[in-house]
Order: C-alpha cells, then sequence, then structure tokens
C-alpha cells in the first residue's frame, strides 16, 4: 500500500532559523529529503507533504520557497501568524513563494497561550483560506482540542485537520480524558484526524499494541474516509524509534482493515483534503 506522508519536518540549520533547536537538542543536526527518502521509499512512501518547522517569523517565505522545490515533496503546509494584523500580506507573499504547493497553513497552538486562538481576529484571518481551498493545521495537546472544536464550528467551511491524534499523554494519562475530547473534535464534519505524533507521547520501548488503541479510536471517531497518515519525521525519532518501526506499527495496527480502507488512511483522503 502506498503512502503519502502529510506530516514531514525538514531541518536545515545552514538555511532556516529555528529557534526552539538549541545546543544539545536531539534534531539539532541536518534532517534532509534525500536522507529521509532514502529510508521512506523502501517503506512504500512515495511523496511527502512539508509541514512547517516552526521556523523564526522572518524565514517563513524563505522556508517554503526552499522545501517546495525538493524532490519527493507534493506540497507544504506552511507557518502563519493569524494572531498578526499583517496576516493578510504574509499569507500573500507565502503562496506566492510557494508557487502553487501551498496547500495549507499550520499556527502551533500548543506553544502559545490560549488567548492567542481566541482573539476575534485569529478566526477572522483564518476565513481568508476559505476561497483559497487551504487548509488549517490543528496542533493542540490533549487538553486544548475545546480550542479546536470552537474554531471549528465558528468557521463551518474551513477543513480543519487535527495533528497527532489530538497529542494523548499516553506514557502518563492514557486513554482518559483524551478519548472524549476526541471524539468531540471528530464530531466535527469540517475536520479531519492525522494519525501521526503518537510515538512522541510514548515512553522507549513502545509497539504497535501500545499505539492500537490509540489509533482505532481515531478511526472509530472520524471515520475511514476522514483519516491521513503523517510521519511527524523527525519529531518521531526522540524517544528512540525510527520511521521504519512507526510505519510498520501503523502498518500492523490497521493489518485487518481492507485495501480500500487502507488505502484511504495511507494517501487517498490525503490527495483529496489536501488537494496534492
Amino acid at each position: 500500500m502506498r503512502i503519502l506522508d502529510t506530516h514531514l519536518h525538514l531541518i536545515y540549520p545552514d538555511r532556516l532559523s529555528y529557534e526552539w533547536i538549541g545546543p544539545g537538542h536531539k534534531l539539532n543536526k541536518p534532517w534532509t529529503a534525500e536522507a529521509y527518502f532514502a529510508e521512506a521509499r523502501a517503506l512504500g512512501i512515495e511523496s511527502a507533504l512539508h509541514m512547517e518547522v516552526d521556523v523564526a517569523e522572518a524565514d517563513i517565505e524563505r522556508e517554503t520557497a526552499f522545501v517546495v522545490g525538493l524532490p519527493g515533496i507534493v506540497g507544504a503546509v506552511a507557518a502563519c501568524r493569524p494572531e498578526g494584523e499583517n496576516f493578510a500580506a504574509l499569507l500573500d507573499r507565502t503562496l506566492d513563494a510557494g508557487g502553487g504547493k501551498v496547500k495549507g497553513l499550520r499556527r502551533i497552538l500548543h506553544e502559545v497561550p490560549d488567548d492567542v486562538s481566541l482573539a476575534p481576529i485569529f478566526a477572522d484571518n483564518l476565513k481568508r483560506l476559505i476561497p483559497l481551498n487551504l487548509t488549517f493545521d490543528l496542533c493542540l495537546r490533549a487538553d486544548q482540542l475545546h480550542l479546536g472544536v470552537r474554531l471549528a464550528k465558528l468557521l463551518p467551511e474551513l477543513q480543519f485537520v487535527l495533528d497527532h491524534c489530538g497529542n494523548p499523554d499516553i506514557a502518563g494519562e492514557g486513554l482518559d480524558p483524551w478519548r472524549t475530547a476526541l471524539a468531540e473534535v471528530a464530531a466535527l464534519p469540517n475536520v479531519a484526524g492525522k494519525v501521526s505524533g503518537l510515538v512522541n507521547h510514548c515512553a522507549p520501548g513502545w509497539d504497535a499494541e501500545t499505539l492500537r488503541p490509540y489509533i482505532e479510536h481515531m478511526i472509530e471517531s472520524f471515520g475511514w474516509d476522514r483519516v491521513v497518515w503523517g510521519s511527524d519525521h523527525p519529531v518521531a525519532t526522540t524517544t528512540g524509534g525510527t520511521l521504519t518501526d512507526w510505519v510498520n506499527a501503523a502498518r500492523a495496527v490497521v493489518a485487518k482493515a481492507s485495501d480500500d480502507e487502507q488505502a484511504a488512511l495511507f494517501h487517498r483522503n490525503a490527495e483529496r483534503i489536501y488537494w496534492v
């Protein structure tokens, strides 16, 4: 089953500034498209969407312009600042930089106060994405999922994608209260769910059975027609696993699903949602 990876981070420290990746950080080195696809192609990953890596704001357009030209990258989800008065101008510049390959935008909301997305300007600016057929990826902690529910209800015509299964605390709290909050998000028809980022929340030594109840609840909540798959590479390597480990675990969890269902998860839904 071929895979379209909807959540690939590429890190080029010689070209772009990543203020959150300091000395000693596990990701503080180059993570290139060439190195990724050397491992990914053997796993059935044929192409990928680049997910913004929270570069410095001054580098947003530069990151977008660079990654869309890399081999195997079929589109980009670019960084943005919907809380800013200059959002419209930044959006125009980012779209120009992407040369038609920008498929959506993301603002990492678990790194900022909740008030950022609650401000009226945030939703007002996101309205600009609707006529452009752009998505908005929601990156929230499990205890913030109500913020995603609020935005999706305010903007029913905007396609949202919930990253990382809503970031459940697998090593700590476990399934609850995440399970109920996730179902509330999934009840909204304009939200899709991304099966990604789970291994980042596991204790070392995780395997497919560790992840199974979370992936199965995602699919049960969203349905097979509203789920996509993402590697979250290389962030997913920080708890001791590899890209190969994550792909094999995801395949094992859905092994008994039909070919049609697996195709929906691994590539078909992504092609529709992100206009690839």
